[in-house]
């Protein structure tokens, strides 16, 4: 098997050092250069192309943001953002995964060599899904020791059917790797008017924030991090907050959301497949489940339910999606009603009738 070439781009020699050591004793990842800012990296990637970048946001000479979107208008390369985790940072690391980045890992102020050899892990995962991003046609699940939990661990499934069909719709959309991208093309595309939107985004805690910050500021449509008891509304999409699940509910007339506390699910949290199952719940034929581009499982037995408690359930078609994993798992267990292009996919939220 091909090993996965990483080049480390970071002013910091204790990270340089550490990840190095620790990242070349995974079989499968050979780390072929390290260097402290991006114009000492294009030196070295003369000479030898990376598969796969871990690249720090805040370096001397070149900031990473102005490398990362070098790198995408001229030789498109996986990259792993590798930064601190402040409040500018944070905004930094959407604007980073907005440029094209594949995956995040958030580093402390303090501690930092303990950090970077407790998270190789994290980071290993997240090069491995960053290694098989397509990154031409747009621009990681962290496997431990714990099982792998069903949303059986914070829901029971359905024992009777959702309401009747109303005229108020929810749709509740699940993603992943390389789906900042995709959201902000989705959302974007919306007028203020359109139904309500549910989303999970798997995103560390803290994170989340800042995305859906900077989606209200591109979108028309009110975009923001969804809070316990918050509604779901026409002209407003909630993303449900890092470290923690969200479940649609039905309040008399009303939908609104739950943010709740639990154990990952299909090692995720918030967790795709428990937000599809209590959307298949509350809404059933009600709302339409939208599942796209990222790796792993996450959300396609979910989408599995609601398409059995009557609502239209789209997956992204494989030549649109960066990482062509959730939508196939769905697919593989007849949970898609219908695959489409990430490029259909807003006017498919917008059709007044989910059936035509």
């Amino acid at each position: 098997m091909k090993s996965i070439k990483v080049m480390i781009v970071d002013d910091s020699a204790v990270v340089r050092q550490v990840l190095t050591g620790s990242l070349s004793e995974y079989a499968g990842i050979e780390v072929i250069g390290a260097a402290p800012d991006p114009l000492f990296a294009m030196d070295k990637m003369k000479r030898a192309w990376p598969d796969v970048i871990v690249l720090d946001v805040e370096m001397p000479r070149m900031d990473g943001i102005s490398f990362l979107k070098k790198l995408m208008a001229e030789h498109p390369t996986p990259v792993v953002i590798c930064s601190t985790l402040t409040e500018k940072g944070a905004a930094t690391t959407m604007e980073a995964l907005a440029a094209g980045a594949v995956a995040i890992v958030t580093k402390p102020q303090g501690n930092l060599r303990q950090f970077l050899l407790d998270a190789t892990d994290e980071l290993v995962s997240a090069i491995k899904a960053a290694a098989q991003a397509r990154l031409k046609r747009l621009t990681p699940p962290v496997p431990g020791p714990a099982p792998k939990l069903s949303a059986d661990a914070i829901m029971p499934a359905a024992t009777q059917a959702a309401m009747t069909r109303t005229t108020e719709r929810v749709i509740a959309l699940g993603t992943s790797t390389g789906g900042t991208q995709a959201l902000e093309y989705v959302l974007s595309a919306l007028p203020r008017v359109c139904p309500g939107i549910i989303i999970v985004q798997h995103m560390p805690e803290k994170f989340t924030a800042a995305f859906a910050d900077r989606l209200n500021k591109v979108c028309q449509i009110e975009v923001r991090e969804a809070q316990h008891g918050d509604r779901v509304i026409p002209g407003r999409a909630l993303i449900a907050p890092g470290g923690r699940h969200m479940l649609l509910k039905r309040s008399g007339a009303q939908y609104v959301v739950d943010i709740i506390d639990g154990p990952p699910v299909c090692r995720h949290k918030p967790s795709v497949d428990v937000l599809f199952r209590s959307t298949a719940r509350a809404a059933g034929a009600n709302a339409t489940g939208i599942i796209m581009t990222g790796m792993g499982d996450d959300g396609a037995r979910g989408l599995r339910e609601m398409h059995e408690a009557g609502a239209l359930t789209l997956g992204q078609d494989e030549a649109s999606c960066v990482v062509y994993g959730m939508p196939k798992e769905a697919k593989k267990l007849d949970a898609v009603s219908k695959e489409i292009p990430l490029e259909q996919i807003p006017a498919y939220i917008l059709r007044g009738d989910h059936r035509s």
